[in-house]
């Protein structure tokens, strides 16, 4: 019987055989979940490999280009940026510098691959980046050693053989963003104790993904200065990316009034005055960037017990002059109702708390930001929510 070769098999049939392969390979049977999210498909006109953080789109050329090791290779590299949710974790350095933080995410990732398999089973195909100074380091660490830094491949040569959606992984809806969340979290628990009844070693690593890998100043900032921009008139100086890559050059919506911003504190006792203090001081920081017309800080308990109002001309003194009052239980759904007596209309809403919470995340009709303090287990059904310890806000 005469074997078949590679190109007897269609494009959309090697990479099925290829995540057949990787969830065989027992040092890879931990990721059968992360390799199950999202679909897998062959696209004609995606240059190289694309993952928007959920979906991975494999071009039609490219895969025939790459031998079976390769195109496995290739594959585990998309599933591992969805494990580290680098789509995500790391919008802000995208929206800094895309191209570094493309650069970044990648050697992280090659390096990692290059080292779990020195017995050939995926092989780094000849353009990705790789370098291996950045052992040790996460996405983060590399993008700021690259700083003013050209495009390459360090001791690898190349140039990188993906592309990053970060502007299909911006697309998704808030439900489908926390789906995604659940399910990512759901596999990396699941893969660990299968790593931990496997022996391979890697429950500890999964584990560890686990734990919130992202800095809380850049998540606030990030949060207020997107929310609180709007379209009250258009430019072309500076032009809107989703349409560069189809060459239209549509303007982008900027403004230059922003309302308000309500920041809301949990002071039900649990949340120190250091803690609260370093949020505050940040989300001042937040104000200089965008401007408001007002802030309202309102501080809570199970009721409103303090409602301080500033004006854009008293934001400087802000933080000295803000004073938390309250104390006994823990009732976030009081906010927005006292919100909607008295007119509070906001652009944006920021909620101090440790999400120990009486009656659940309540409802709002305005975006809103968790800053949840010393609380990893909670997870807030509406808005978008950041974890941070009492010890990084020490620091």
């Amino acid at each position: 019987m005469l074997a078949l070769g590679n190109n007897k098999l269609s494009p959309q049939q090697r990479l099925d055989k290829a995540v057949v392969a990787i969830m065989g390979n027992e040092k890879y049977r931990a990721l059968a979940g992360i390799l199950m999210i999202g679909g897998r498909s062959i696209k004609g006109d995606v240059p190289t490999a694309c993952t928007n953080g959920r979906d991975e789109m494999y071009g039609h050329d490219f895969v025939d280009t790459l031998t079976d090791a390769e195109l496995r290779f290739v594959v585990l590299h998309e599933s591992f940026h969805k494990l580290y949710r680098h789509l995500t974790t790391w919008e802000w350095m995208w929206k800094e510098d895309a191209d570094r933080a493309n650069r970044a995410c990648d050697y992280v990732i090659n390096l990692q691959i290059r080292d779990e398999n020195k017995d050939g089973f995926a092989v780094m195909p000849e353009c990705g980046l790789i370098d291996d100074k950045y052992k040790g380091m996460n996405a983060a660490q590399v993008y700021k050693s690259l700083e003013g830094e050209p495009p390459g491949g360090g001791s690898g040569g190349g140039s990188g053989f993906d592309e990053h959606d970060w502007e299909g992984a911006k697309e998704l809806t808030d439900a489908e963003q926390r789906d995604l969340e659940r399910d990512i979290d759901e596999a990396i628990r699941q893969g660990a104790l299968m790593a931990g009844k496997l022996g391979t070693g890697a429950e500890r690593d999964l584990s560890d993904l686990l734990k919130p890998q992202v800095n809380w100043r850049e998540v606030m900032r990030e949060f207020v200065t997107s929310t609180c921009s709007g379209s009250d008139y258009s430019t072309y100086r500076r032009l809107n990316r989703r349409y560069v890559a189809l060459d239209l050059p549509m303007p982008t919506g900027i403004t230059e009034t922003v309302e308000g911003i309500v920041v809301a504190g949990d002071t039900s006792g649990s949340i120190g005055q250091r803690e609260m203090s370093v949020v505050t001081s940040e989300a001042k920081h937040c104000f200089d960037a965008v401007k408001p017309d007002w802030v309202r800080m309102l501080y809570w308990d199970t009721e409103i017990a303090a409602d301080e109002k500033y004006a854009n001309a008293e934001l400087d003194n802000f933080v000295n002059t803000t004073k938390p009052r309250g104390g006994g239980g823990t009732d976030v759904s009081c906010v927005p109702p006292y919100m909607q007596e008295h007119g509070i209309n906001p652009q944006a809403v920021i909620i101090i708390t440790d999400g120990h919470l009486y009656r659940g995340w309540s409802q709002w009709s305005h975006p809103v930001l968790w800053v949840i303090i010393d609380n990893e287990n909670a997870k807030p059904d509406c808005g978008k929510y950041i974890h941070v310890t009492s010890e990084e806000l020490r620091r």
